[in-house]
């Protein structure tokens, strides 16, 4: 059963990433939001032998995916979900919300202790905003939020089509909110009120640390009202705003070794306990509308 379900799973996520991802590229070159000064043929060599690494490593450090862990945990009657026994669509439904808030949490962690912070900050330090960054993490961190998530699946009681859902949403979500596409104000701002939009997420992407520092969520925007960590608009606006880390401005950080060594480079840079510690730093200005 665990076999089936993992081709049956791989081919659904298979597809839906090369349908979601072939689209984004598509639309960023019909209609983009922002010019960029380094190109693909610089930025994409790095970032995707970066998926490529991860998918590996996943496979060789996991003996089982998290649908498939779900599957066990589903057989068992692991988690709270499974204790209370809600009905099938109301169970599914629940157990995506609780795996979005936990990847919130997560998210907002990576940002608050400087350890993490440093595994987290590569995918900050592209100074280019394009679907790829959707997907550049580093292979630590990456191996870490599989623990992670293992972890919640089992405490929540995730069933296996919760999971699947999930993770396809989470990755065809990550990939359309990195997207350098240009959305109009009002679609934008109808569509931010159930997903996180490209032009919601870009701000997290800012090289000023008060935006760096806001706008966690990957697939639902609720959480980051619910916790006050939502910033509608960058300072300086779509166009003019900079992206990236202060200290990671030199093209040579693009190539994939230079990725992997990056989390011991340099200084951490302030994260987002001490941005909260010192208000100076960066202070937060009226964010206006949207």
């Amino acid at each position: 059963m665990v076999v089936a379900m993992t081709w049956s799973e791989t081919l659904v996520r298979l597809s839906a990433f090369i349908g979601v991802f072939g689209l984004m590229a598509f639309w960023e070159i019909w209609a983009p939001r922002r010019p960029q000064a380094i190109g693909r043929l610089s930025r994409w060599p790095g970032n995707l032998g970066i998926v490529a690494l991860n998918a590996l490593l996943l496979r060789l450090v996991f003996p089982i995916t998290a649908v498939a862990w779900a599957s066990v945990v589903q057989q068992h009657g692991y988690g709270a979900l499974w204790l209370w026994q809600p009905p099938a669509l109301l169970h599914v439904v629940l157990a995506v919300m609780a795996l979005d808030l936990a990847i919130y949490l997560q998210h907002l962690l990576f940002h608050s202790v400087p350890a993490l912070w440093r595994l987290h900050r590569m995918h900050h330090a592209d100074t280019e905003f394009d679907v790829t960054n959707g997907l550049r993490f580093h292979p630590l961190e990456i191996l870490l939020s599989m623990a992670i998530k293992f972890a919640v699946i089992a405490l929540i009681g995730a069933p296996a089509m919760a999971v699947l859902v999930f993770e396809v949403l989470l990755n065809a979500t990550s990939i359309f909110n990195h997207g350098n596409v240009r959305l109009a104000t009002g679609l934008d701002r109808l569509l931010r009120r159930v997903v996180v939009t490209p032009d919601m997420h870009r701000v997290h992407h800012s090289v000023l640390p008060s935006e760096t520092h806001s706008n966690f969520g990957f697939n639902l925007p609720w959480w980051d009202h619910l916790f006050k960590t939502y910033r509608a608009q960058p300072r300086l606006g779509h166009e003019q705003m900079q992206l990236g880390l202060p200290i990671f401005r030199d093209p040579r950080w693009l190539r994939l070794d230079r990725l992997l060594w990056l989390p011991w480079a340099g200084d951490a840079g302030p994260t987002r306990r001490d941005l909260r510690a010192d208000r100076r730093v960066d202070p937060r200005p009226d964010d206006g509308g949207a």
